[in-house]
């Protein structure tokens, strides 16, 4: 019986010292590239830069003409359709949903003071 407990274990070794010595032997194995510089990195000492109108360009414009093409992508299908795109701050008409259909005359009328007919009530 302890031939097969030792076993698995073994094998847990066996695959840990696998592991950790592959990765140090892939690494030395490895070896430089050995390729040619391209011409003009080797020898380049004049640096070429932005103008300040380029500059503006790049860093303001950019950004501002991809909001307004987002915005456009944004609202334009809505346009389009008709729809309203500000909201609508006119209070509008007031739903009962769960109501009655045809409003409050559908509700009873009270018939007495100690009828419950005709809304809510409180007492404290």
């Amino acid at each position: 019986m302890s031939t097969h407990a030792s076993r698995p274990r073994s094998s847990r070794r066996g695959l840990r010292t696998l592991l950790l010595t592959s990765a140090p032997a892939a690494a030395l194995l490895a070896g430089p590239a050995h390729a040619d510089v391209p011409e003009g990195w080797g020898g380049q000492t004049t640096h070429t830069g932005l103008d300040a109108l380029h500059a503006l360009g790049l860093f303001l414009g950019a950004p501002l003409l991809l909001f307004v093409l987002i915005a456009v992508a944004v609202y334009l299908p809505a346009m389009v359709r008709g729809e309203k795109l500000l909201p609508d701050h006119s209070g509008g008409e007031g739903q009962w949903i769960g109501g009655p259909r045809q409003g409050i005359a559908e509700l009873p009328a009270p018939d007495g003071e100690d009828s419950r007919a005709g809304g809510a009530s409180g007492r404290w």
